[in-house]
């Protein structure tokens, strides 16, 4: 008797699985969608998208980490490929769509070397060894810059504005970006850092870009808390309070049996010169501006404006730590420890009506080591866009003055690498030498893009980039607005080395991991961070999709 072969039924009946070139196809195509979503956000001439949610509001933008981080995406491949973003966004602020685009097409050139039947293991050890290379090239290439150079850290905020709302704008709003970013950079002997978190962004509609402001100071999105306090206090001396100027709870629940009313009046007494005893203290100190983390009793309130004291209530602790950076204060918790040397200094303090809304201005702060820019525009898209095009330019700076590294944008940079990774993939041998090329290819993706946003002939373009390389022209690049040709560290078009060094390697990263993905199988619920699938359904974002549709129909 012929023994017939034993079946094993190890996923639920009707369950789908996706295995082998099927699952690397269905992969493959999820990432390059995502990439084909911003691809024509890049550049100068680059286009805008408009993300409308299930209540009808509206984001217009063409930043790349903000599109995809609204988008309702379902396809757990393409949600790798948001990671990708939020970790750009997360580290350098800027070069989200750099990133997406240049893992969209390396996955796109490994297909090309699949159908070749590499195995997928050999791209990978290619695409690592040509990642590597990529950082080489780049650390021998990039220019130096120090604090000092503030030309090149114009450039490299203007070039950061180039293609947004803000470009009309980018030379006023350059200068302010800079001057707030060396305002606050802090130096520990050769050891240069600045903290983002000490530059604050505000936005209020209303007025134009013109109206944007640097403060050496802060904003404080609250009003004094009596409207018989002045308006506005100069040569203003602060204090720091993070502790309530108010009666304080018994720490345990206690109860007052009072019987009779000259006791009951005793002890409102008490209460209230405990309170005018508090406000005392303040103004014996010689403050004559107090921001309080908690809360100020009602009669506190009417002591401080008999004293003339402007007072703010409840702010915030991030604005507190902010307001002892700016003004020198120190943040005191205990009213009694308060001392003439905790004060802060600004040569004002006053409330201001911005769009409708009182808030306090914490201005003329000498030596401030926290200091907020204030954006203005016609509407609130508009105001929104020019707050994301600021913070690109900060974030820009800021990685160029801790890496010291800058150059050449407009493709230059890209094209230089590939140059380079194709003279390195002739000294390896083996297939790996193929993935290395693909690697180059796929790096080229970005002044090809630039290229096809601005309606110019890309491979015209790329044939003069690469000839111009050859040549020695390591800086050439595509000069859009001129449609050209050109040096483009000469035209002030300069990006920060640790931007393009980060979104190789996350692009890199994501496109040899979703590589080495051959099979997707169904999962019962994933721990927490590992995904979320129903217990014997399909994996996140597949639900109900047929074979080879991959969940792109929810896209």
């Amino acid at each position: 008797m012929t023994q017939q072969p034993m079946q094993v039924m190890l996923l639920p009946e009707g369950a789908l699985r996706t295995k082998g070139r099927d699952a690397q196809r269905m992969n493959i195509l999820a990432a390059r969608t995502v990439a084909e979503v911003v691809r024509t956000t890049l550049g100068p001439k680059g286009m805008d998208k408009m993300l409308v949610d299930t209540l009808g509001d509206v984001i217009v933008t063409n930043d790349g980490v903000t599109i995809l981080g609204e988008m309702e995406i379902e396809h757990p491949t393409a949600k790798m490929m948001i990671e990708v973003a939020k970790v750009q966004g997360e580290e350098i602020g800027d070069g989200t769509t750099t990133a997406v685009m240049v893992a969209g097409e390396l996955l796109k050139n490994a297909e090309g070397l699949l159908d070749q039947h590499i195995h997928p293991t050999i791209i990978v050890k290619g695409y690592r060894l040509a990642a590597s290379k990529s950082q080489e090239i780049l650390e021998k290439i990039s220019k130096k810059v120090t604090t000092k150079d503030r030309t090149v850290l114009l450039n490299v905020a203007k070039t950061a504005m180039t293609g947004k709302n803000a470009e009309g704008g980018k030379e006023f709003l350059a200068e302010l970006v800079v001057k707030s970013v060396l305002q606050v950079v802090e130096k520990d002997g050769k050891n240069v850092t600045v903290d983002k978190d000490n530059v604050k962004i505000d936005k209020k509609q209303g007025g134009s870009l013109d109206d944007t402001e640097l403060i050496e100071g802060i904003i404080i999105d609250k009003e004094r808390v009596h409207s018989g306090m002045p308006r506005s206090i100069k040569k203003s001396k602060i204090a720091l309070i993070n502790s309530a100027i108010e009666i304080k709870k018994t720490e345990t629940d206690a109860k007052i049996n009072i019987n009779d009313p000259n006791q009951l009046d005793a002890f409102l007494l008490q209460e209230e010169k405990i309170l005018k005893g508090m406000v005392g203290k303040i103004k014996k100190v010689g403050a004559n501006v107090l921001m309080c983390q908690k809360g100020i009793d009602d009669l506190a309130q009417h002591y401080l404006a008999k004293e003339g004291i402007f007072a703010v209530r409840r702010v915030k602790k991030s604005d507190m730590d902010k307001l002892a950076k700016a003004t020198g204060a120190r943040l005191v918790t205990n009213l009694d420890d308060l001392d003439k040397k905790d004060l802060g200094h600004s040569d004002l303090v006053e409330q201001q009506k911005i769009a409708g809304d009182d808030m306090t201005f914490v201005r003329g702060c000498k030596g401030a080591k926290a200091v907020t820019l204030l954006v203005r525009g016609g509407t609130e898209h508009v105001v929104n866009e020019l707050k994301r095009a600021v913070e690109d330019a900060l974030d820009d700076v800021i990685a160029t003055i801790k890496d010291g590294k800058v150059v050449g944008g407009g493709g230059a940079v890209e094209v230089e690498i590939a140059r380079a990774l194709r003279n390195f993939a002739d000294t390896i041998g083996g297939k790996e030498q193929l993935a290395i090329n693909a690697f180059a290819d796929a790096i080229e993706v970005c002044p090809r893009a630039l290229a096809e946003n601005a309606g110019i002939d890309s491979i015209d373009n790329l044939v003069a980039l690469r000839a111009a390389h050859e040549k020695g022209g390591k800086w050439y690049g595509l000069e859009i607005l001129q449609g050209k040709v050109m040096d483009m560290y000469e035209a002030g078009v300069i990006e920060p080395t640790l931007l393009k060094s980060q979104a190789i390697k996350c692009a890199s990263e994501v496109a040899e991991m979703i590589l080495r993905i051959d099979d997707i199988v169904n999962a019962k619920e994933l721990s927490k961070g590992g995904g979320g699938g129903m217990p014997g359904g399909m994996p996140p974002g597949m639900g109900g999709m047929p074979p080879g549709m991959g969940g792109m129909g929810g896209f």
